[in-house]
């Protein structure tokens, strides 16, 4: 899982005094905490893009407290979030005496130019994620990105080959490979281990596919970059349920509607197929076919096929439900139990399967800037869950049964369902090409 990483300014400068007195290169995470600050010139400088719920409640508020990062930049095409962002990076670091203030951006190209910042956390609709990722790989930069990783399968191909080719560190927001939200990295190591028998079937309890945006029009308010938040999706009136004006505390409505999002199908499928396919070990590759359910006006039931036979379901309890021939287990935020009980409930043994444990999933992304290893939710990880459910999606959309070959990336014998893998874009926002 390690990679030859691209090597900051500040690391090289860090490896040099290192090799010098004979210490390690890499300063151990638990050096710097909440109040124990790195010298400036030893910490990963970090931007950030989209700044609205997730970022304020989560991005923000975590990497701020990590003694090891500095944030200077925040972009933003509402300004009232942009300058809410800003106070909260200027609050926190107001003690500093060297502090220098925190810039704002409405268009991510300029901060992603500054040669100042090593990485950027990405926390924008959907249909925002795989431009800025390329980009910002190709500037030199790593990449946190919320999941799902991307709007469409040729975007998350792309995604993979833009941080493979420009050697980066991608994190996928899928937080519960980190054990944030209960045990699943537990519940993996007990399907990895066999205590299940083989499995033979999972289901996966989340949201229903998206639909196209029929929403009227409204009056904005001033001071919206609207065409920006757009983006590469069609020209459309302004509606306060894609982007509410300023700082708000829910999650907008634009997830519902396919130019942006896949619905709560990707939204929280990204999280719950993403530990069926690592429960699966399918972190490489993905299903073989696709079948949709009977009834076309149907939200769930769509089936998913892998080549051991394994058959996955949309539909069920919330989470995941894995059916072996030793018994059954479910998995969910706070839940972990089985059938028989025996099969949670007794201890790994030290011969059983144990997985990397995540330090948290910020600073696993940290702490692999650092290291130059792949994290926990690394780029194709992301981008193999997000394939699984935007092919779930593409079946419920066109009625279709599909075969789909993983390490070709497209559709078998299929020149009409090939045409599915990317979306049209509205100019200039073309896919990124890689050179």
């Amino acid at each position: 899982m390690k990679r030859i990483a691209a090597i900051h300014r500040r690391q090289f400068l860090k490896g040099i005094a290192a090799a010098t007195i004979g210490l390690p290169a890499i300063v151990p995470r638990s050096v710097f905490g909440a109040q124990d600050k790195a010298p400036p010139s030893e910490r990963i400088v970090v931007g950030f893009i989209g700044c609205g719920k997730m970022a304020s409640d989560y991005h923000l508020s975590t990497l701020l407290r990590f003694g090891d990062v500095q944030a200077i930049a925040v972009c933003e095409v509402d300004p009232k979030r942009r300058a809410h962002a800003k106070k909260r990076v200027e609050d926190a670091y107001s003690k500093e005496t060297t502090w220098k203030g925190c810039a704002e951006y409405s268009d991510f190209r300029e901060l992603v130019a500054r040669k100042d910042i090593d990485a950027v956390c990405i926390a924008t609709p959907d249909h925002w994620h795989a431009i800025p990722i390329i980009e910002a790989c190709k500037a030199g930069k790593d990449v946190y990105c919320e999941k799902p990783l991307t709007l469409t399968i040729a975007e998350a191909k792309r995604c993979i080959d833009a941080v493979r080719k420009y050697r980066r560190v991608l994190q996928t927001g899928s937080q519960q490979r980190s054990s944030v939200f209960g045990p699943f990295r537990k519940a993996v190591e007990i399907m990895r281990s066999g205590r299940l028998g083989k499995i033979q079937t999972v289901t996966v309890g989340v949201g229903a596919p998206s639909q196209w945006c029929d929403l009227p029009g409204e009056e904005m308010e001033p001071g919206l970059d609207w065409n920006l938040w757009l983006g590469a999706a069609p020209m459309r009136e302004y509606h306060s349920a894609l982007s509410p004006r300023g700082v708000h505390n829910h999650f907008p409505a634009w997830r519902s509607y396919r130019e942006y999002s896949g619905g709560g199908h990707t939204d929280m499928g990204a999280h719950h197929y993403d530990i069926a396919q690592w429960a699966l070990d399918m972190d490489d590759s993905g299903p073989v076919e696709i079948i949709p359910p009977d009834d076309s006006k149907a939200s769930t039931g769509v089936k998913y096929i892998y080549a051991n036979g394994v058959i996955m379901t949309h539909g069920g309890p919330s989470g995941c439900v894995f059916t072996g021939t030793n018994g059954t287990l479910r998995i969910d935020r706070g839940v972990l139990t089985s059938e028989p009980e025996s099969i949670v409930k007794e201890p790994l043994g030290e011969k059983e399967v144990h997985l990397y444990q995540s330090p948290g999933h910020h600073r696993d992304w940290i702490d692999c800037i650092r290291s130059g290893q792949r994290p926990v939710a690394d780029v194709e990880i992301g981008a193999r869950t997000a394939t699984v459910v935007h092919l779930g999606n593409l079946a419920y959309w066109n009625q279709r049964k599909l075969r789909w070959d993983p390490r070709q990336w497209k559709f078998v014998g299929d020149d009409e369902a090939n045409q599915w893998l990317d979306c049209k874009r509205r100019d200039p926002w073309k896919l990124p090409e890689i050179y």
